[in-house]
């Protein structure tokens, strides 16, 4: 298959920002983002999940993202600009007052959710919609993102049983704090941060002995790692690593 050579060269068409929140908003929001595009012809852009909430704004209106389960795409051309807003993983129920699991993989307009929306949104007028809406402190939530935190800090996570017994909880419990706080389960967070430790050393360069790295990564073998990073990047690992060895060439 032939590569779009737009894809190792992205940043002559894209401009991405990114922008800390407000320290009464920090417990929330991970970071606000901007991305504006210019593509004479129609590009098919990858995009990778995290397991982030997120809510968008754009030239049709406004809308909230739930967690995607796996990679998508999504079409630019000619010139936009979408400004969003990333939350925390864990954080986004307070907000949304249902469990979150039931937006995994949904769209829905942002207004079912947030009221009083700016027509164009900046830093400013997005905090203060979203200190209107500011909920009580939850301590399920806090748990959540604390859980989360701990898996993308720590590599030695690479299980479920291992994470709950290290937290002296049980397997059961941590799935429902996931289901209704942060959307998908902690196997798939565990999953999402380890495989991201692939990218990673990918753009470090050097040879890559994928069996190893598979091993290292808690895979009971090669062919269970390449299924998993297939369906989360929407590519085969070797594929995926030509992006970082074309990108230097």
């Amino acid at each position: 298959m032939t590569r779009d050579e737009r894809e190792l060269a992205w940043s002559r068409h894209q401009r991405h920002e990114f922008i800390a929140p407000s320290p009464d908003l920090a417990p929330y929001v991970a970071r606000y983002w901007v991305v504006e595009w210019c593509y004479d012809r129609p590009y098919r852009q990858l995009i990778v999940p995290y397991p982030n909430v997120q809510l968008s704004f754009h030239e049709g209106g406004a809308e909230v993202h739930g967690v995607c389960s796996g990679h998508v795409f999504k079409e630019l051309a000619g010139t936009g600009r979408v400004f969003g807003v990333a939350f925390h993983p864990g954080a986004f129920r307070p907000f949304l007052g249902a469990p979150v699991q039931s937006i995994t993989d949904r769209t829905l307009p942002a207004a079912e959710v947030f009221a009083d929306l700016p027509a164009r949104a900046d830093v400013t007028s997005v905090e203060a919609v979203l200190r209107a809406h500011l909920p009580e402190p939850d301590r399920a939530a806090r748990r959540a993102v604390e859980v989360v935190d701990l898996i993308v800090a720590e590599p030695g996570v690479k299980r479920v049983d291992a994470l709950a017994r290290e937290l002296g909880t049980t397997v059961r419990s941590l799935q429902r704090l996931f289901a209704d706080h942060v959307g998908v389960s902690p196997k798939w967070v565990i999953r999402r941060y380890r495989l991201r430790e692939v990218t990673e050393r990918m753009e470090a360069g050097g040879h890559l002995d994928w069996a190893a790295l598979a091993a290292d990564l808690g895979y009971a073998d090669q062919p269970h790692f390449v299924r998993d990073f297939t369906a989360m990047f929407g590519e085969t690992p070797t594929r995926y690593a030509a992006r970082y060895r074309e990108r230097t060439a």
